[in-house]
């Protein structure tokens, strides 16, 4: 089509875009086109703004190495990331759902973990914390045999792969579900920490004058064949940031009750207290089990 004018440019585009053979690919594709010219009209977006656009998308690109993802953090920043989680699960949106967000810091291959096992690989100060989990599906049967990859931050906020003073693959591990669906393990209280600011997304925040802090969490993946692979995260439930994530992904279900303790732990003698028990339990879904794409190495 030879264009006469801006209102011929969409028909000619969404005429190209119809011939798509696969239908999904078609049908995001006319919506996206439909969406994303609407925007630019809505706006008006100038020419200095498109330009613009595009090095923030180059630099994000750009920015993104081996230990760092920032599309992952400006996805999570604008909700996306939990919008696409939340539509997808719990009933496709219309039940609650121990599914969450995937976060910038998960890496393949954590060391195995024997169940009552420390996930700690080197000296980390702090409160110890005494997780158990239980794995099972919807009709709240145990999940046996299915394999818990659980991994999180330090007590000052960071990960291993960001704080030269942790060992590698500290407080990562990988352990596998008993025949009641049970995991359990000993590590030390996560603390809250802000995402990297140092970016695109670090200018966004300031822009809007929002904090750059995710409250404190633990992140699990299971994995177990003919369920979804669960990615998820339970928060503290007194962290100050809980209402105010800035990656948007603290659902009411994720929410677990991180009990202090000042006595002595029963079984573990060096812990005189005070000390954290954690007790939750993960609800898988059928269908396809996937691992995702790393978004670090």
């Amino acid at each position: 089509m030879i264009l006469q004018r801006q209102e011929d440019v969409t028909p000619a585009v969404l005429e190209v875009m119809e011939r798509t053979h696969d239908p999904r690919m078609r049908q995001i594709m006319v919506s996206l086109i439909r969406h994303l010219h609407s925007f630019v009209r809505d706006v008006r977006l100038t020419e200095a703004e498109f330009r613009a656009a595009n090095a923030l998308l180059n630099e994000i690109g750009q920015l993104t190495t081996d230990t760092h993802n920032e599309m992952v953090l400006m996805c999570g920043s604008l909700g996306v990331s939990s919008l696409v989680c939340l539509l997808n699960n719990g009933d496709n949106g219309n039940t609650e759902t121990s599914q969450s967000l995937l976060g910038p810091f998960w890496r393949l291959n954590s060391p195995r973990v024997e169940n009552g096992g420390s996930l700690l690989r080197s000296p980390t100060p702090g409160e110890p914390l005494f997780m158990a989990g239980r794995v099972q599906d919807a009709e709240r049967r145990p999940i046996t045999g299915a394999e818990v990859d659980v991994w999180h931050s330090s007590p000052v906020g960071l990960y291993e792969n960001q704080d030269p003073d942790q060992a590698d693959m500290n407080l990562r591990g990988k352990l596998t579900t008993d025949a009641e669906g049970r995991f359990w393990f000993r590590s030390i209280k996560p603390a809250g920490y802000p995402i990297p600011t140092d970016g695109v997304v670090g200018r966004l925040l300031a822009m809007q004058d929002r904090h750059p802090f995710r409250p404190a969490h633990v992140h699990a993946l299971i994995f177990k064949e003919g369920f979804k692979t669960l990615t998820s995260q339970v928060y503290v439930e007194d962290d100050p940031y809980l209402d105010t994530d800035v990656q948007f992904g603290v659902t009411r279900a994720l929410i677990g009750d991180f009990v202090r303790h000042e006595e002595p732990h029963p079984t573990a003698s060096d812990v005189t207290g005070p000390w954290y028990s954690l007790d939750y339990t993960f609800t898988m879904e059928p269908g396809e089990a996937v691992l995702p794409r790393p978004p670090i190495k």
